[in-house]
């Protein structure tokens, strides 16, 4: 079955509720890339080097892998509706704050606390929409999709229209559309049934006792580390205005919207997730390689290629993370996120920090190497890592896929 097959027919007739959810999660997965075409803009409003303010990557990056550890602590307890306002809430605060930012300092302390916000909210969002949806799961998960890839794409197109004017835009604009988002869930949705079972902080950390969620987790924290160096450090490798960057990573985010829901499916049916994992990050390191060492134009063109290559990871990431244990898929899910994102921390930081040290080619090699590096754990694992992910179906593809991206 295909990913727009099922459900299709009810997917527009959602009650109010999961369309202001489904409303609100567009705008938390533009956060994600929101600053991109905007970080040398901040860089000069703010004199500061790439280092600094790539930064707001790390600080984000860094609080969403801890918050893992409490996001299922903190929703199983006050349940789904009350989670989603607090992350609303702490992002309200927090991205408004960092537009008032005098300094690098202050504005990776609020961008910090934004990620906190944005973790309880994402992590909580798709239950709530599964729970609250009108046509079954299929629909509800498909509309959580379309949600993920228009906000990663519209992102940094946003990010370039505001950030044209002002640096401080973007975060006021974010600000005040999640505030919009806060007052419809207020208002439509109603309180989610609490779980049987709650979350205690550990069982994430717990269920990484298992081989083939750890090789999974090991395997997606090499691969993080080469999709945030291209997301964090090709800005400043590009030097474009942000209306110019924020087009190279529009066409970027269409491309990982497409890769991700519509071809990444397909080509698992096809050829089976462990060697389109591997193939596709194997063609990832070659694509960064070739943006690090080519011309301008080129750089461009590899950059955007990029979005097609990690589209198919985090589908079939997904699907290993949350089929390969018998945790929980909550429990699981965190447990996967809490270490992959510790690389999208790293990224961040070490690729100009590299660069200063070296030249501008390093940073893309290393990635290019930590590519490689995931592609040889799916190889040496690949026993560990096939043993359930072949029971998956592909429905269910779809729905993990959604779920672990998001968290």
């Amino acid at each position: 079955m295909d990913t727009f097959d099922a459900g299709a027919g009810s997917i527009l007739r959602q009650p109010k509720a999961v369309w202001a959810t489904a409303g609100a999660s567009v705008v938390a997965f533009m956060g994600i890339g929101l600053v991109d075409p905007i970080l040398p803009s901040i860089a000069k409003g703010l004199d500061a080097n790439a280092s600094q303010v790539s930064l707001l990557f790390t600080s984000y990056f860094l609080i969403t892998a801890l918050a893992m550890l409490v996001t299922g602590f903190v929703s199983s307890r006050i349940g789904g509706r009350k989670t989603l306002l607090l992350g609303l809430a702490f992002v309200v605060v927090f991205a408004g704050l960092a537009g008032t930012s005098d300094t690098v300092g202050q504005l990776v302390g609020y961008r910090a606390g934004w990620g906190l916000g944005n973790a309880l909210f994402v992590s909580t969002a798709l239950a709530v929409i599964v729970g609250a949806a009108a046509g079954g799961s299929a629909a509800a998960i498909l509309l959580y999709e379309s949600a993920l890839g228009l906000g990663m794409a519209c992102g940094p197109l946003v990010g370039a229209l505001l950030g044209d004017a002002s640096w401080r835009y973007p975060f006021f604009g974010t600000a005040f559309l999640m505030a919009i988002g806060f007052l419809c869930i207020a208002v439509f949705l109603k309180e989610q049934p609490k779980p049987a079972r709650r979350t205690s902080l550990l069982d994430p950390v717990r269920a990484l006792g298992h081989g083939g969620l750890a090789s999974a987790a090991v395997s997606a924290f090499f691969y993080n580390y080469t999709f945030f160096t291209v997301l964090a450090f090709t800005p400043f490798v590009l030097n474009m205005t942000p209306y110019k960057s924020g087009a190279v990573f529009f066409a970027w985010g269409v491309l990982l919207a497409v890769f991700s829901v519509l071809v990444a499916p397909r080509m698992q049916r096809r050829f089976g997730s462990l060697k389109v994992l591997g193939g596709s990050l194997v063609l990832l390191a070659a694509d960064v390689l070739v943006l690090g060492y080519g011309d301008h134009t080129t750089a461009i063109v590899c950059t955007v290629l990029s979005g097609a290559f990690i589209g198919v990871n985090n589908t079939v990431y997904t699907e290993l993370a949350l089929g390969v244990s018998d945790a929980p898929r909550p429990v699981a899910s965190a447990g996967y996120n809490f270490v992959r994102w510790f690389a999208a921390a790293a990224a961040p930081y070490f690729a100009p920090k590299i660069e200063e040290w070296t030249d501008i080619h390093v940073p893309f090699v290393v990635a290019a190497v930590t590519a490689v590096l995931g592609a040889v754990v799916i190889l040496v694992r690949r026993r560990a890592l096939t043993h359930r992910a072949q029971e998956l179906e592909p429905a269910h593809a779809t729905e993990d896929s959604v779920a672990v991206f998001a968290d």
